[in-house]
This record gives structure tokens, C-alpha cells and sequence, in this order.
């Protein structure tokens, strides 16, 4: 049986990059009704994706300005929907 690789989608932006890791680690999530990225509080989550970004950031970017990006990334995320009522979560 042939095995491939999936291949991720090309990211264009540093920050796109980040969100990216982001969101395959677990550490944000898309809100299902609206589209805003929310933090998920989820410190493990956190230390894969800095791992991650260690381990292998974009080419031409070193490890230190992967990360500050990534910390950028998350320090802009909330943990809530603007758009989602209070009770919803």
C-alpha cells in the first residue's frame, strides 16, 4: 500500500504560520458559528505548540522569533466568541 504524507496548506504570513501550529496542537480552536479563533486554556496544548515551533520554524525565521510570534499570536486570542452569547461558551 502507497503511504503519503499529507501536505499542509502553503501559509503566507508569519502569523498565519503561528495559527497554524496553533490550531494542530490544540491550543486554539475556531468558533463552529462564527469563525473567531478562541484560546483553549489548555497548558499542554501551549507546550507542544512552543515545542513545535522550536523543533522546526519556517525557513529563514530562528526558533527565538518563531516563538515571540506564536506568544503575539496567543496574547491576541481570547477565550471567548465576541459574537457568541455569554452562556454558550
Amino acid at each position: 500500500m502507497l503511504m503519503t504524507k499529507e501536505r499542509r496548506p502553503a501559509i503566507r504570513t508569519l502569523r498565519g504560520w503561528a495559527i497554524s501550529v496553533l490550531q494542530e496542537t490544540g491550543a486554539i480552536r475556531e468558533c463552529e458559528e462564527h469563525g473567531w479563533m478562541q484560546d483553549r486554556a489548555d497548558p499542554h496544548a501551549r507546550e507542544r505548540a512552543f515545542a513545535a515551533v522550536r523543533e522546526d520554524p519556517p525557513a529563514g525565521i530562528s526558533p527565538d522569533q518563531a516563538v515571540a510570534e506564536v506568544l503575539d499570536v496567543m496574547n491576541s486570542i481570547g477565550d471567548s466568541c465576541p459574537e457568541c452569547p455569554p452562556d454558550c461558551g
